[in-house]
C-alpha cells in the first residue's frame, strides 16, 4: 500500500475494502452520488456540487486510487471488483438507495452497477462514458498499450517512468487551451504521476483494466428501468456520439441531452450540465 494521503480539510472520509476513501459532501435530503472519471477526482463536479445540494445530500467521492483517497496495491481494480466496490462504498456511507450520476470511467462502472444492483439506484445519469461500448480507435489502442504494458514485468516500467507524466500532460493540454480547466487543475489531476509510488499504483490500475467490449453490459441495457438521462458533449474525440445514441435507444426510460462540448463536459459547460441534472432529478421515480 502506498503511504496514506494526508487529510484534506474539506473532505470527509470512510473506509472501503480496508482503505481510506475521501469524499465531498454537501446538503441534506435524498442522497445523490456523483462518480468521476479518469484521471479526475471529486473536483470534476465542483461546479455542480452547490446547485445540486440545494435539496439533496450530494456525495462526490474520490474513487479508491484517485484524488485524495488511498492507493492500495493490494486491492484489485478489475471491472467486477470495482462495480461491487461501489456497493461497499454505499454501505460504508450508510446509503441504501441513491440517485447516481457518473462520468467517463465512473459511467462505465455505473452501467454495471445499475444492472447488478437495480434496487439501489433511484435514477441514473451517464455523461460522456464508454458505458456499454469501447473507446474510439486511437484511445482504444493507447489504453490497450497501457494495459498490455502493465501486465508484464518487462514492459511495466513504461508506465512507471517519470516520462509518463509528460506524456499525459502533453496529451491533455488541449483541455487547458479550450478552457475546460485551468493549468493548475490539470496539474492536480496528474499529480499522481509525479511520484514513484503514484506511478506504481497507476500501472497497477491499468493491469486490471479491460479495453474490450463487455457484451453483457449492452445486453442488459433494456433492463434498466429507472429514470435515466444521457448527457453528452457531442465533440468528444475519445468516445463516439453513437455511444450516447445507443444508450438512449436501448434504455427504455432514457432521455438524451446534447451539449456543444468535449469530453470533460461538467467543467467545460458547467451550467448546461447542472441544468440537465436538475431536470433529471425532477423526473418522478419509484
Amino acid at each position: 500500500m502506498t503511504p496514506p494521503t494526508a487529510p484534506v480539510p474539506h473532505l470527509k472520509e470512510t473506509t472501503v475494502d480496508g482503505a481510506t476513501l475521501r469524499y465531498a459532501e454537501r446538503g441534506e435530503g435524498d442522497p445523490l452520488v456523483l462518480l468521476h472519471g479518469w484521471p479526475e477526482s471529486h473536483l470534476a463536479w465542483e461546479h455542480q456540487l452547490g446547485p445540486l445540494s440545494a435539496n439533496r445530500r450530494v456525495i462526490a467521492p474520490d474513487l479508491l486510487g484517485w484524488g485524495a483517497s488511498d492507493r492500495d496495491l493490494a486491492l484489485s481494480h478489475d471491472y467486477d471488483t470495482e462495480v461491487d466496490r461501489i456497493a461497499r462504498m454505499l454501505d460504508a456511507l450508510g446509503l441504501d438507495r441513491v440517485d447516481l450520476a457518473a462520468h467517463d470511467y465512473g459511467g462505465f462502472l455505473g452501467v454495471g452497477f445499475v444492472q447488478r444492483y437495480p434496487h439501489r439506484v433511484r435514477r441514473f445519469a451517464i455523461l460522456n462514458s464508454r458505458g456499454h461500448s469501447v473507446l474510439a480507435a486511437p484511445y482504444y489502442q493507447l489504453f490497450g498499450i497501457f494495459t498490455t504494458a502493465a501486465r508484464h514485468r518487462v514492459t511495466r516500467p513504461l508506465l512507471t517512468t517519470p516520462l509518463i507524466h509528460l506524456v499525459h500532460r502533453l496529451g491533455m493540454r488541449k483541455y487547458v487551451r479550450n478552457g475546460t480547466f485551468e493549468a493548475d487543475r490539470l496539474d492536480h489531476y496528474l499529480s499522481v504521476l509525479r511520484t514513484r509510488a503514484g506511478r506504481r499504483w497507476y500501472a497497477h490500475f491499468w493491469s486490471g483494466y479491460q479495453v474490450r467490449v463487455r457484451r453483457e453490459l449492452a445486453a442488459g441495457l433494456p433492463a434498466i428501468t429507472c429514470p435515466t438521462t444521457v448527457i453528452w458533449g457531442t465533440h468528444d474525440p475519445g468516445i463516439r456520439f453513437r455511444t450516447a445514441l445507443e444508450l438512449t435507444r436501448a434504455i427504455p426510460t432514457a432521455q438524451l441531452v446534447r451539449i456543444d462540448g468535449d469530453h470533460f463536459i461538467m467543467e467545460q459547460r458547467p451550467d448546461e450540465v447542472t441544468e440537465a441534472l436538475l431536470d433529471w432529478l425532477d423526473r418522478p421515480a419509484d
